[in-house]
């Protein structure tokens, strides 16, 4: 059986930047409480070590929610409060909606492949990043790259609950230079990327590591510009 995945998309009014994306998740966990999990992923003895179903983005410059399966029923606990107000880096953002969508997907293995790009995607913790530096050609690093990418789309279907049986393709068809991200005050090395993978991954979702934060974002390049776009044509945008 084919599973169905939710997801509501919501783009909220005010600006901010990306790097301001760590308080918007804090402000809008403390507002709808700790008790809410999906919202800030922390649990009695620790972390939520799973995939994150609610994802806190910056899209055009305005705060913006991924909501994934269950993160969309969760959502409620922040809709529900009578002032959506949050207040980071000393300034107050109204959060009135200006755009919101809400899809639901048929999660599969196809017999054809998508195409999509991925921004600031954190692919590597300290034993693996130790492993890419030994590695000094490209041709080389994308293979290597290429096998952290299908580790990450089988994570997040096991973070939904869908159990893929079928043998995943995934393909790096352009790779940018690695470059330094900054993470909870630390800098790790982050990928742009085009890739193309028989699994479709709704539009917005993230993959790799801190995807909660906003990063490793995955959007679908259409198939009339699939062939003809490069890396360099693509903006980041988490």
């Amino acid at each position: 059986m084919t599973p169905k995945l939710k997801v509501l998309r919501v783009i909220f009014d005010g600006e901010m930047r990306p790097s301001e994306i760590p308080a918007l998740r804090g402000a809008i966990a403390d507002k709808v409480g700790q008790a809410s999990v999906l919202f800030h992923n922390h649990i009695e003895s620790g972390f939520r070590y799973r995939y994150p179903l609610i994802q806190y983005k910056c899209i055009r410059n305005h705060p913006a929610l991924i909501c994934i399966g269950e993160g969309v029923d969760e959502i409620h606990h922040f809709f529900s409060q009578k002032d959506w107000s949050v207040e980071i880096s000393g300034r107050k953002l109204p959060m009135k909606i200006e755009h919101l969508d809400m899809n639901q997907f048929s999660m599969q293995v196809w017999d054809r492949e998508f195409s999509y790009r991925i921004q600031s995607w954190i692919a590597l913790n300290q034993e693996t990043y130790r492993e890419f530096q030994q590695i000094t050609e490209k041709t080389q690093q994308i293979p290597f790259l290429e096998k952290k990418l299908t580790g990450n789309i089988l994570s997040m279907a096991k973070g939904i609950g869908w159990f893929i049986e079928k043998p995943i393709k995934t393909r790096i068809t352009d790779l940018a230079d690695p470059y330094p991200l900054k993470v909870k005050g630390l800098y790790v090395t982050g990928f742009r990327a085009l890739f193309r993978t028989n699994v479709f991954l709704p539009d917005g979702i993230g993959l790799g590591k801190h995807v909660s934060l906003g990063f490793g974002t995955v959007q679908q390049v259409k198939n009339d510009r699939a062939e003809k776009t490069t890396i360099t044509e693509t903006t980041e945008e988490v």
